[in-house]
């Protein structure tokens, strides 16, 4: 059995510090020098360049590793899907943000494409179930785009539109605009996708719905999710 090496083999940083910088970053609207600011006063001098190079080797890694872990918890995600897209601008040019949102508002999947069209909306389609499965019900805007992909997939009967019933979807995009807005719009599309699919699935992570729990429970699923990400790929 070959051995698995640890990614923070090279580093002479500690491990627990490339995650908290990560995770700040990631979770909360922070500029990297805010980032850097916050460490200092924990006595940890790095600058936002070392942490903005962290996050390009280290975030998708940790995304892959949630998104792994959580995956035999996904299957009662396929009951309900709300689906969604977002404008976001890259060096003034208008691109779509297109996201799947399951009934607990768990991010399934975010895919950035030039246009809005059908094309685009099947391409969506497509990887979102080819990683997912296909759910039993889906909730869209009125958007002719997704009926029509729909239907070319033999869907569409299932499909549910109408005031007021996509807001799972639209309550989900706040998180990533707060992002958005900290780090001063995105430059390529690219980093956008890269981006919305590290960003997603750390939400997903900390996303512990506090407003339907008590406070002893969230104490306690909050302490929870922070061990688990101290946890990925420790020795």
């Amino acid at each position: 059995m070959t051995q698995k090496h640890s990614p923070f083999r090279y580093f002479k940083t500690s491990s627990e510090i490339i995650r908290l910088a990560v995770m700040m970053y990631i979770r909360f609207p922070l500029s990297l020098r805010n980032v850097e600011d916050l460490l200092h006063e924990r006595g940890v001098e790095v600058s936002h360049e070392t942490i903005r190079y962290w996050w390009n080797r280290f975030g998708p890694m940790f995304a892959a590793e949630i998104r792994k872990r959580r995956v035999q918890d996904m299957r009662s995600s396929r009951w309900r899907w709300h689906l969604d897209e977002m404008f976001v601008k890259i060096n003034g040019k208008q691109h779509y943000l297109w996201r799947a949102v399951d009934h607990e508002g768990e991010v399934l999947e975010s895919f950035v494409t030039v246009t809005r069209d059908k094309s685009a909306a099947l391409r969506f389609l497509r990887k979102s179930m080819k990683r997912h499965g296909r759910p039993v019900e889906v909730v869209t805007d009125r958007l002719r785009t997704y009926g029509a992909a729909l239907k070319e997939m033999g869907r569409g009967d299932d499909r549910e539109t109408g005031r007021w019933v996509n807001n799972r979807a639209e309550n989900s995009h706040l998180p990533f605009r707060r992002r958005e807005r900290a780090m001063q719009r995105f430059r390529q599309m690219r980093c956008l996708q890269k981006f919305a699919s590290v960003h997603a699935s750390v939400h997903n992570h900390f996303n512990l719905e506090r407003s339907l729990s008590s406070r002893i429970v969230f104490k306690q699923s909050r302490a929870a999710a922070l061990a688990e990400w101290r946890g990925l790929f420790a020795a």
